[in-house]
C-alpha cells in the first residue's frame, strides 16, 4: 500500500509541468504575435488594412504623431524600457529620472485633454470582434444609448468592441474618446474617435479610464479586458471609488468566471458575498445603459446629501 501511494505521488509529480525558461520566452513571443493577430483581425473585419501593415500614417479619424525623440534602437515600448532593470546611464534621456518626467508629462496631457469629461463610461472588449458579431452590435447600441443620455464614451481606440463603442457614441451624438496605448507594433485608432489621446504607459492610461468614467461596461475580451475588470472591482472593494457599476455584457461568456468566483473564491472566503454583487451580468443594452444612468443619479444624490450636511 505504501509503495503504491509513493508511486502515485511520483506519478502526480511527473504530471506537473516544470518551468522551462526557453519555453517561457517562446510563450511571450507567441503571446505578442497573438495580440498583433487579434488587432489586425479586428481592422480587417471592419474592411480596413491594419495599420501595422501600412507604410504611411492613418489619415481617417483623430490622430497624433507619437514623439519618437527618445526611442532606443531596439523595438521596445516605453513601458518595457521603464520596467527594464540594469540600464546603463548612456545619456539622461534614457534614464529613469527622465522617464519620470515623461510620465508626469503624460499625466498632464491626459488630464488636460480629458478635463471636460464629467460624465463618462468606458467600454472594454476584444479587438478582434467584427461588425457582424452580435457583441459588436450590442456594444454599438449600448454606447448609443449612453451617449443619448449625455455620457461620453471612452475606449482603447482600437478595432472590434472599441470601434463599436466609439461608433455608437457618434450615432448617439455623444463625445467619442479613444485612449490609445503604444505597442511594439502599430495598432492604430478606429475612424470613429473624436478625441484621441496616445499613451506610452499602461498605468497612466488606466488612471484616465478610472478618473473620467462613472462606469465600466465589459464585453467579451482577453487579458487586457480582465485586467481592467479586476482593477475596477478592487478599487471599489477598497473604497477608492463608489457608485461605480461594473457591467459584464454577455452572460454565456462570463458565466464560467462568475461561477468560479461564487463556488471557489467566495466559498473559500477570499472575497465576501457583497463583492459578487459589485458585478451586473446582462445581455441587454437597455439594461446596461439604465444601470449606468441609475448609478449616476444615485451618485449625484449622495454628493448633494454630503454638501447639504
Amino acid at each position: 500500500m505504501a509503495n503504491r501511494k509513493r508511486s502515485g505521488q511520483r506519478r502526480g509529480k511527473s504530471r506537473a509541468r516544470a518551468l522551462d525558461p526557453e519555453r517561457l520566452l517562446d510563450a511571450g513571443k507567441e503571446a505578442l504575435e497573438g495580440l498583433r493577430e487579434r488587432t489586425e483581425t479586428g481592422h480587417r473585419a471592419a474592411g480596413r488594412m491594419p495599420p501595422s501593415e501600412q507604410t504611411s500614417l492613418r489619415t481617417s479619424g483623430a490622430h497624433r504623431i507619437i514623439d519618437a525623440s527618445i526611442r532606443d534602437p531596439l523595438p521596445l515600448t516605453e513601458d518595457a524600457k521603464f520596467l527594464e532593470k540594469g540600464q546603463s546611464l548612456l545619456d539622461f534621456t534614457r534614464t529613469d529620472p527622465w522617464r519620470l518626467m515623461r510620465i508626469q508629462g503624460e499625466f498632464i496631457e491626459g488630464f488636460d485633454r480629458l478635463a471636460g469629461v464629467t460624465k463618462g463610461v468606458t467600454i472594454f472588449g476584444s479587438a478582434r470582434t467584427g461588425p457582424n458579431d452580435p457583441q459588436y452590435v450590442a456594444a454599438q447600441e449600448t454606447a448609443r444609448l449612453l451617449a443619448e443620455a449625455g455620457f461620453a464614451i471612452l475606449t482603447g481606440a482600437g478595432p472590434g468592441i472599441m470601434e463599436a463603442a466609439n461608433k455608437g457614441a457618434k450615432l448617439g451624438g455623444g463625445h467619442s474618446i479613444g485612449c490609445n496605448i503604444e505597442l511594439p507594433f502599430e495598432q492604430g485608432a478606429n475612424p470613429y474617435v473624436d478625441t484621441l489621446v496616445n499613451f506610452r504607459y499602461f498605468f497612466v492610461r488606466k488612471t484616465m479610464f478610472i478618473k473620467y468614467s462613472n462606469a465600466f461596461v465589459i464585453f467579451p475580451g482577453g487579458f487586457g479586458t480582465l485586467d481592467e475588470l479586476f482593477e475596477a472591482v478592487t478599487l471599489i472593494q477598497t473604497g477608492k471609488i463608489s457608485q461605480f457599476p461594473v457591467i459584464l455584457f454577455g452572460r454565456h461568456y462570463w458565466a464560467g468566471l462568475v461561477r468560479w468566483l461564487q463556488s471557489r473564491v467566495l466559498v473559500e472566503k477570499k472575497i465576501s458575498s457583497g463583492d459578487i454583487d459589485l458585478l451586473l451580468v446582462t445581455d441587454d443594452p437597455e439594461e446596461a445603459a439604465q444601470a449606468v444612468i441609475a448609478a449616476y443619479g444615485a451618485h449625484l444624490n449622495a454628493a448633494r446629501g454630503r454638501s447639504d450636511g
